[in-house]
């Protein structure tokens, strides 16, 4: 079975309870849609253990590529030399701003890591698909966690820009492929439609998951 789940932001207990809800085995297939940590209080618990499983697949989302410019100057040593490089107003800002985010639960386990699972969990989030496609019971799914521009529709995936890719929010009254469905994250359903009430959105060829 293939399942796609999104904007799980540290929740660790919640995401262990999905993988028993569904009875994850390792015939199975799970995709994640990015924003995976941030906010909850077990976002390195929960990269851990999906670092783990070889049939989890996750795409990078906005709080990901926040991190992980922040995360790779933080793993070197600051020294009188590289002081203004390292820690230099952009890099400074970068951090503010992704811990107004959300980012301090994720930062606070990551300074707990050794040297060694600093760098294993950096090397992983860079490692994250920017978008995917699915083919399932003879249907076609394209993944992505923000969205694409409906302008850009056209354009293939891998010329996309990664940061629209992960930070568009689509027009979800607007049909982007016809023979496609666009499944995204990043958007709470509940903000495209009060009346979904954090259920998931279908239509337009749409499916919005972060509920």
């Amino acid at each position: 079975m293939t399942y796609i789940i999104s904007d799980i932001h540290g929740q660790y207990g919640k995401y262990m309870k999905m993988l028993e809800k569904i009875n994850f085995s390792d015939d199975d297939e799970l995709f994640v849609l990015g924003d995976i940590i941030d906010r909850g209080e077990n976002p390195i618990k929960v990269l851990t253990d999906m670092s783990m499983r070889e049939n989890v697949f996750p795409l990078l989302g906005n709080h990901e590529l926040m991190a992980i410019r922040i995360l790779n100057k933080l793993c070197v040593e600051i020294t009188e030399e590289n002081y203004a490089k390292q820690l230099d107003i952009t890099t400074l800002m970068g951090l503010n701003l992704w811990q107004l985010d959300g980012g301090d639960t994720t930062l606070k386990e990551f300074k707990a890591l050794d040297k060694e699972e600093k760098f294993a969990i950096i090397d992983y989030i860079k490692d994250f698909a920017h978008y995917d496609e699915l083919s399932v019971n003879g249907k076609e799914f394209i993944l992505v966690h923000g969205g694409i521009p409906y302008e850009k529709k056209d354009i293939p995936l891998y010329e996309q820009d990664i940061k629209e890719l992960v930070t568009e929010r689509p027009d979800y009254n607007k049909i982007y492929f016809k023979d496609k469905f666009l499944v995204t994250g990043h958007t709470p359903t509940q903000n495209i439609s009060s009346d979904l009430g954090g259920r998931i959105l279908i239509q337009n060829n749409h499916i919005a998951i972060d509920c």
